[in-house]
């Protein structure tokens, strides 16, 4: 048995617009969440989120919201790499109640893990392209920060 490590890659802070509400759907209720920019840092990637993404999310019936979340980041030599964001946040009714009302929540409090996938060009980054990775992050009233590990 070969059991994986984690390497840490970075953190990243983004600041999100206005939910965008859809509405009640056959799977839930959904919404947008434009994804504006923010800093990322850490020892293998430092730049910035590019303004323009969305996190198209839909909080299902037994109360776990679904993310899957385009954007891009900006490092900082200038390489633009694209990132889809997959994954999920739930907690006790009370808590999410607490972070739809803006609230800050101590995100030990709730469960909020993703699986980005990167896109990355040919170079310095390509490296991006042949792992895997997880995420846990923290949800804010216009803000999310995220802590991205690649599993060796």
């Amino acid at each position: 048995m070969i059991q994986p490590g984690l390497e840490f890659v970075y953190e990243a802070t983004g600041s999100l617009g206005a939910p965008i509400a859809i509405g009640d759907a056959p799977d839930g209720m959904r919404r947008i969440i434009p994804i504006f920019s923010g800093p990322v840092e850490g020892p293998l990637i430092r730049g910035e989120l590019v303004a323009g993404g969305n996190d198209w999310q839909v909080t299902r019936p037994d109360g776990v919201t679904v993310a899957d979340a385009t954007y891009a980041l900006r490092t900082d030599d200038g390489v633009v790499i694209q990132i889809r964001n997959k994954g999920l946040r739930h907690g006790s009714p009370e808590v999410m109640r607490r972070l739809a009302a803006g609230e800050e929540v101590d995100p030990a409090e709730y469960y909020f893990r993703t699986v980005p996938e990167f896109i990355a060009p040919a170079g310095r980054y390509d490296w991006l392209n042949r792992s895997v990775f997880v995420c846990s992050g923290a949800r804010y009233a216009s803000a999310i920060r995220l802590w991205v590990w690649r599993v060796t």
